[in-house]
């Protein structure tokens, strides 16, 4: 297991790389002032498109706004809670700096995909809307262009047993035994069933569910930092300015700490704000292709709130509350830091049990959500036929993440390989059909 944690970080490192980097931030750079920030200046009306969207006669599956708490349920998960706490111990606090960078480029990124994945989308044998970069990339950018449609396909099926499947489980079961002594595989029974009624029920399903419990955890996990972040509100400026000036300088901390560079700071910073927000990864479009509208460009601006609800706010809610509290140098990492953050700040094991309780919820949306994803993926790969097979196996996927808790590590690795396969055919994608962006955009 040490030689294979050893290989897959080096392919971490690889995919990770200053390449990567670079394609991913000057993609959500380069459509940024292509749109002329549009993500920035329409900012506002954006919410107001998603207030109007929570109903719509128009054609599509599910309205506007189920659209988007369905990519929210898929997007808000383990990253939020275990992923900045990582972010914040391997890359120090300028990684906060570099995922708020992440998240405001991305806005843009995260925009162009829903807009194309509405403007391409089609119609399968049963009647559902279906849509994402494989999609857009095959009708948008022509025929010499399917095996990076199907590069995509590829990569969003089996990552999505990564990403969305057994490191949520794997993270649930771990708060569950630490928080209350709950057993791995009882965990893993309870979420594979939890899953399976709601994954057979198809995308309707799933949207009712998500918009039923993403507003509610979101609005909860809020107040409760809120509330530490009031108790400690003299620390707030001494963590902001620390978060800002380690972005370009780097830092070197006590304890269990052992100090972390400017290129640390920005890796971890992108992976993990990547991992959070999905902006770039191709993911969220697909469930954006299902919402009931006929302007692309609306559910372009609905969708790029995602991004900024997950990172710009529940990402830096968790990041503050670890740094005010003074925990981020305690020596923990992952889920355990941030449980020991909110102990600190709510003065009780309470802190710890909101933070076991809020990830179970937000890793069991993402289960959901990240189902449609990868069973979106491989219906384009073999047809409507293999989507019974593809949810028996990802429930069973659940069961066997939970069972490996202790393989935690190695899954969020490979996890991250992953997610830059996917990545690399989407951002291809969206610099070659920019033009097409940037002319719906200013048609509509």
């Amino acid at each position: 297991m040490e030689y294979l944690n050893q290989l897959l970080s080096t392919a971490s490192s690889w995919a990770w790389g200053p390449a990567m980097l670079i394609l991913l931030l000057g993609t959500g750079v380069y459509l940024t002032i292509r749109l002329r920030f549009l993500p920035l200046r329409n900012l506002f009306y954006a919410f107001s498109l998603l207030w109007k969207g929570r109903r719509s006669q128009e054609e599509g599956d599910i309205s506007p706004f189920s659209a988007l708490m369905t990519a929210m349920a898929a997007t808000v998960g383990t990253g939020n809670i275990a992923g900045v706490a990582a972010a914040l111990f391997i890359g120090g606090p300028g990684a906060i700096f570099w995922m708020w960078i992440t998240a405001l480029v991305g806005m843009a990124t995260k925009y162009s995909e829903a807009l194309l994945a509405v403007e391409y989308r089609e119609v399968d044998e049963d009647g559902r809307h279906v849509g994402g970069p494989m999609y857009y990339i095959r009708n948008g950018m022509g025929e010499k262009w399917k095996p990076l449609a199907f590069a995509f396909a590829l990569f969003g099926t089996i990552a999505a047993f990564g990403i969305g499947n057994m490191v949520q489980a794997n993270a649930v079961a771990g708060a569950m035994e630490s928080a209350f002594g709950i057993d791995n595989q009882l965990t893993g029974i309870v979420l594979m069933t939890l899953v399976g009624l709601v994954l057979f029920g198809g995308i309707q399903r799933i949207a009712h569910t998500a918009t039923a419990l993403v507003p509610v955890m979101a609005i909860l996990y809020i107040a409760f930092s809120l509330y530490i972040l009031g108790v400690y509100i003299e620390e707030v400026p001494n963590a902001l300015s620390t978060i800002v000036s380690s972005a370009f300088t780097g830092s070197a901390a006590a304890g269990g700490f052992a100090g972390a560079s400017i290129i640390l700071a920005i890796q971890f910073g992108v992976a993990r704000g990547i991992f959070s927000n999905e902006a770039g990864l191709g993911t969220a479009p697909i469930a954006h292709a299902a919402a009931k509208t006929s302007n692309a460009v609306h559910q372009g601006h609905i969708a790029m709130l995602g991004t900024f609800i997950d990172t710009i706010i529940l990402c830096t809610m968790t990041a503050l509350v670890i740094m005010v509290t003074g925990v981020w140098q305690s020596g923990e990492t992952g889920s355990p830091l941030t449980a020991l953050a909110f102990a600190t700040g709510l003065d009780s094991d309470f802190g710890a049990i909101v933070v076991a309780l809020g990830l179970a919820v937000f890793a069991f949306t993402t289960l959901i959500g990240w189902s449609y994803y990868g069973e979106r993926c491989a219906e384009y790969l073999a047809g409507t036929s293999v989507i019974t097979p593809y949810r028996v196996f990802w429930v069973i996927a659940v069961f066997a993440g939970a069972a490996l808790s202790n393989y935690f590590n190695t899954v969020l690795i490979l996890a991250d390989v992953l997610n830059a396969l996917m990545a690399i055919p989407n951002l291809i994608a969206l610099l070659v059909l920019s033009p097409i962006i940037i002319k719906l955009s200013q048609n509509r």
